[in-house]
């Protein structure tokens, strides 16, 4: 299907941050673009808006001057919802409530022609239940924007249960057209994002609860050592708590109480409290002026010889880490052994994790002064590494640990005795997350991993990273979890389970 040619009028409804957004990537893509918000003079203060952060882009140099008038040109004020009579595509991104969208909805049907598209941007109502009732069920569609809509790659094109193909398929050819990374996604709750995504804010409260570390060292784990720009603290500071808890609350009721949804009770207190992150001025973090960030708390360096280190049979995932070592100067040899991807580090026993709490690995294998070490986005650059320890396992083993690691300007961070760590964990569960999405048929495991780098900004998708991980490690992980904590919510994926069983992949 070809996308919407730009002679097409487009229509915006709603002239807030998302509403605005939109209406310029449309008018940047060509389009005469009506923009209506029933609050007077909403629509000409965005259109004013947009103008004045165009004109600071040329002073940047991404747009001339002579583009800014032309682009401002194309979007107009609409004095009332007549005025889209003549368009091609409307797009509401009014407020996030059923009834109101329905009823506008209703009220377009009654103005626009027979071949006009209608989409909506809601981020988490059903696509079926806005179409449900309507004369023509089949051309309504979700064309779900990210904010800023502007600068964010992503939109997530929703297809109702009547939504036709070719109504589907050519908003998603104008969303590339209009230069964004579209993806196809079935109505369910939480659409790709806003379901793949809720383990990593999930993962993170779970840790703080079990008092496996604080805040600051959690959310430096996950950057400096999983790779993503932000930590779960960080991000829903940013987000607001009211936001995040709600869109949980939304995933959770959608799919009947589904535990691995569960919303966190910490961050209910907070939401309870009224503190909502940057904009109430604190959250898990405080935002007052004289504030403080907290440093992550880090295993300090002994300055004492650093120990060589062994590497027992095929090292597996921690070979980059291995390396990187050798190339900072550590003394590395390798034996010939049964334990893969185990690594003595003076009196130290090191290993990857695989689910298991450190001390029931330990005892379960015999190892020695165990210390398990986090999963990493790429082991040749990462800055900090989570580490466990099993309970018997000395100070002085720790502290090789920390002085070798120090060497390749590594720094580790202590957490408790929790199955998974940290990055293992998250990036456990938002693979398995994705894998359901694909088993249920919601997306493709191509658009699982794109809307999550795109809409998201995850360093890589979680498909990808199962497949470059091993599905069979990842399922085990899982079977760890769920055998730690006794929990559903850490069941494993079907899909999962039947591709680490086939030897098989996500992207095959």
């Amino acid at each position: 299907m070809k996308a919407l040619d730009s002679a097409v009028v487009v229509g915006v409804i709603g002239a807030g941050a998302m509403g605005a957004g939109i209406a310029q990537v449309a008018a940047q893509a060509g389009h005469l673009v009506f923009l209506y918000d029933n609050r007077e003079g909403a629509a000409q203060a965005a259109i004013d808006g947009i103008q004045r952060q165009l004109t600071r882009l040329v002073e940047k140099g991404k747009f001339t001057a002579e583009e800014v008038a032309a682009i401002v040109a194309r979007l107009q004020p609409a004095a009332a919802l007549s005025d889209f009579a003549g368009c091609g595509l409307v797009l509401e991104a009014i407020v996030e409530n059923l009834d109101v969208k329905r009823g506008l909805l209703e009220q377009l049907e009654s103005i626009c022609s027979a071949d006009c598209i209608l989409a909506t941007n809601t981020s988490s109502l059903s696509v079926t239940s806005l179409g449900a009732g309507r004369q023509r069920p089949q051309r309504i569609v979700g064309m779900h924007f990210f904010n800023p809509a502007p600068v964010m790659k992503l939109v997530e094109v929703v297809s109702g249960l009547e939504t036709d193909n070719a109504v589907a398929d050519c908003v998603f050819a104008t969303a590339k057209a209009w230069g964004k990374q579209p993806v196809s996604a079935r109505s369910t709750p939480g659409f790709i994002v806003n379901r793949v995504a809720r383990p990593f804010y999930a993962e993170s409260l779970r840790l703080l609860q079990e008092q496996a570390a604080d805040c600051a060292t959690l959310d430096a784990v996950m950057r400096d050592g999983g790779g993503f720009r932000m930590g779960a603290f960080e991000l829903t500071d940013m987000i607001g708590h009211d936001v995040n808890y709600a869109v949980t609350h939304s995933v959770f009721d959608g799919y009947y109480g589904d535990f691995r949804f569960q919303p966190s009770l910490m961050q209910k207190e907070l939401v309870d409290a009224g503190l909502l992150g940057r904009k109430s001025g604190r959250g898990f973090y405080s935002y007052s002026e004289n504030a403080v960030k907290p440093e992550p708390q880090s295993v300090s360096v002994s300055g004492d010889p650093v120990p060589g280190c062994v590497a027992l049979g095929d090292s597996g995932v921690l070979s980059p880490l291995l390396s990187r070592l050798a190339d900072a100067g550590v003394m590395l040899s390798s034996e010939s052994s049964s334990d893969d991807g185990v690594l003595r580090i003076g009196s130290a026993t090191v290993a990857l994790t695989d689910g298991r709490m450190a001390c029931q690995r330990a005892g379960e294998e015999g190892l020695h002064n165990l210390v398990l070490v986090d999963l990493a986005l790429d082991y040749g650059k990462a800055t900090r590494l989570a580490v466990s320890r099993a309970h018997n396992t000395s100070d002085e083993a720790l502290q090789q640990v920390a002085d070798c690691f120090a060497r390749a300007d590594i720094r580790i961070s202590e957490i408790s005795d929790v199955p998974g760590l940290v990055v293992m964990r998250t990036v456990a569960m938002l693979a398995n997350e994705g894998a359901d999405t694909v088993l249920h048929g919601v997306a493709s495991a191509a658009d699982v991993d794109t809307a999550m780098r795109a809409g998201v900004n995850y360093p890589r998708g979680p498909l990808q990273w199962a497949d470059q991980l091993g599905l069979p490690a990842v399922l085990t992980t899982l079977e760890h979890l769920q055998q730690a904590s006794g929990e559903d919510r850490y069941r494993p994926s079907l899909l999962l389970r039947r591709l680490a069983l086939q030897g098989g992949s996500f992207h095959a």
